[in-house]
C-alpha cells in the first residue's frame, strides 16, 4: 500500500513539473529577430491609439496586439535618443546635448561598447535603414559602430526628395559611401528594411529603421495628404499627418515581408519616436529656399502632455511606444516609466548574451516587465540639454532651468502628468532631495 502511494505521489509530482515547462520555456524565448522602429519628431498624440487625429492603423494593430509603454521617456532631442540607444549610457556621458550639426564632430568613440556591435558578437546580422545622425561623415558613419550594412542618410534631416541637407550637403548613403537616389525617403528606407529581411537566412537579425517623417521639411505625395483633406482643416498640419500616415503604411509593408518569409512569429518588434513632437517650423533659406512658402506652422501634438521638441517637460521627452511578439508578448499596458537606455540590456539578455559591467551601461533589462513577471528596480531618470536638466525619481520630477538663480520647478507626474502645478515652493525637502540626487548624476558627466 505504501509502495503505490509512493508511486502515485511520483506520478503527480511528475505532471505538476511538466505543467509548469511552457511557463519555463516562455520565460526564456529563442534569439528573435529584432526590428526597431523609430520615427522622428513623434508626438505623444501623433498615434491613432491616443485618441489622434492621424491614422495609424498598422501600429494600432501592433498596440492592441502588444504591450503599449505608457510611460517610455527618450531625449528632447534627435541625437541624444540616438547615442542612448546605440551606446546604452545617458548621451551627456559623451558631450552630446543636442543635435549633432557639426561636420568635424564625432560624437561617439569608435572603441565604445554598442548595441548592435554586441548583438553581431551573438551571431546577429545588423543593419540600419534610415537616419544616423551620429556623425555627419561617412568616416564617422554607423558601420563604424557594429552594423554590417548601413544604408539611408548621415544628417539630421534632408529633404525627402531631393536627399540633402539643409545647407545642401549631400548625405545620403549606402555602406558609408555617399550615393544618390531617386524617391522619397520613406519609400526607400522601407525598401531596404524589406530586402534586409527577405535576404536574412538562419542569422537572426537586428535591423534598425529610423524614419524622417515627421520632422520638417514635409512634401508628400498626394496619395497621403488625399486622406486628410476633409478630416483635417490645416494644411500644414494636414501633411504632418499624411506624412506619419504613409510610414505607418510602411510599417504595413515591413509586416508583410515577415509574414511573406515566415519570420514574424520569430520578430521582436520595438516602435518608439526619438522626441516630442516640434510645434512648428520655417526657413526662407534653407533647403535652398524650396520651403520659404510651404507653410510648417502646425505640427506635432503632445496634448495633454506639456511642451514641445527641445524641452524637458513631459511633451518633449515622453513618446509613444510598444513591442509586440506573437505568441511570447500579450497584449497589455505598462504604466511603470521605461527608457530608451533599457534596450540595450533587454535586447542582449534576449538575444542570450550578458551585460558586461565594463561597458557602464545606465538601463535596466526590461522583459520581466513587458511579460507582467516583475516590476523594475527603483530608479533615477535623468536629462541635461544645453541651457536645462531634470531628474525623475519616483513620481517627482525636478526641472532646472539655467539662470542668476537657476527656476526650479517640481511636478508629480503621477498625479499632474500635464505638470500644470509647480510644487517646488510648497515641497522644499522634494527639492533638496532631488537636487542632491542630480549632482550626483552631473559629476558622472565630462
Amino acid at each position: 500500500m505504501c509502495t503505490l502511494i509512493h508511486r502515485m505521489f511520483i506520478i503527480i509530482l511528475t505532471v505538476s513539473v511538466l505543467a509548469l515547462l511552457p511557463v519555463a520555456v516562455q520565460a526564456q524565448p529563442e534569439r528573435p529577430n529584432i526590428l526597431f522602429i523609430i520615427s522622428d519628431d513623434q508626438g505623444w498624440a501623433d498615434i491613432g491609439y491616443h485618441g489622434s487625429d492621424v491614422l495609424t492603423p498598422n501600429l494600432d494593430r501592433l498596440a492592441t496586439e502588444g504591450v503599449r509603454l505608457e510611460q517610455h521617456y527618450v531625449y528632447p532631442v534627435c541625437s541624444p535618443t540616438r547615442a542612448a540607444l546605440i551606446a546604452g549610457r545617458g548621451p551627456s556621458r559623451f558631450g552630446i546635448l543636442g543635435p549633432i550639426a557639426g561636420r568635424s564632430q564625432q560624437a561617439l568613440a569608435k572603441d565604445i561598447a554598442t548595441l548592435p556591435g554586441a548583438l553581431k558578437t551573438l551571431g546577429y546580422q545588423t543593419a540600419i535603414s534610415g537616419k544616423w545622425h551620429l556623425g555627419l561623415r561617412p568616416e564617422v558613419g554607423p558601420r563604424q559602430y557594429g552594423f554590417d550594412s548601413t544604408y539611408g542618410y548621415l544628417h539630421g534631416q534632408i529633404d525627402p526628395y531631393t536627399h540633402l541637407y539643409k545647407i545642401g550637403d549631400r548625405s545620403w548613403h549606402r555602406n558609408d559611401q555617399l550615393v544618390d537616389e531617386q524617391g522619397h525617403a520613406t519609400d526607400l528606407i522601407t525598401d531596404e528594411a524589406i530586402r534586409v529581411i527577405e535576404s536574412a537566412g538562419g542569422t537572426p537579425f537586428f535591423l534598425y529603421v529610423a524614419y524622417s517623417v515627421p520632422h520638417s521639411p514635409l512634401n508628400e505625395p498626394e496619395k497621403w495628404t488625399a486622406l486628410y483633406e476633409d478630416r483635417i482643416k490645416d494644411p500644414s498640419r494636414r501633411r504632418f499627418a499624411a506624412s506619419i500616415t504613409h510610414m505607418d503604411h510602411a510599417v504595413g509593408r515591413m509586416l508583410d515581408a515577415l509574414k511573406r518569409t515566415g519570420k514574424r512569429r520569430h520578430t521582436l518588434i520595438i516602435f518608439t519616436s526619438d522626441n516630442g513632437g516640434q510645434q512648428s517650423w520655417h526657413s526662407e533659406t534653407e533647403y535652398k529656399g524650396r520651403y520659404a512658402k510651404v507653410l510648417h506652422n502646425v505640427l506635432g501634438n503632445n496634448r495633454p502632455l506639456r511642451g514641445w521638441k527641445g524641452q524637458l517637460y513631459e511633451g518633449g521627452i515622453r513618446v509613444p511606444a510598444l513591442v509586440s511578439w506573437p505568441g511570447v508578448l500579450k497584449s497589455s499596458r505598462v504604466d511603470t516609466p521605461t527608457n530608451i537606455l533599457d534596450w540595450f540590456p533587454t535586447l542582449v539578455t534576449l538575444a542570450q548574451g550578458e551585460v558586461d559591467p565594463k561597458d557602464r551601461l545606465e538601463g535596466q533589462n526590461i522583459w520581466p516587465l513587458l511579460t507582467g513577471r516583475a516590476k523594475p528596480k527603483s530608479r533615477v531618470l535623468y536629462w541635461k540639454t544645453r541651457n536645462q536638466s531634470a531628474l525623475r525619481e519616483g513620481d517627482w520630477k525636478l526641472i532646472l532651468t539655467s539662470g542668476q538663480p537657476a527656476k526650479a520647478e517640481l511636478f508629480n507626474v503621477a498625479d499632474d502628468p500635464s505638470e500644470n502645478r509647480n510644487m517646488a515652493a510648497e515641497h522644499p525637502a522634494h527639492i533638496s532631495r532631488l537636487r542632491k540626487l542630480l549632482v550626483q548624476q552631473q559629476r558622472l558627466d565630462p
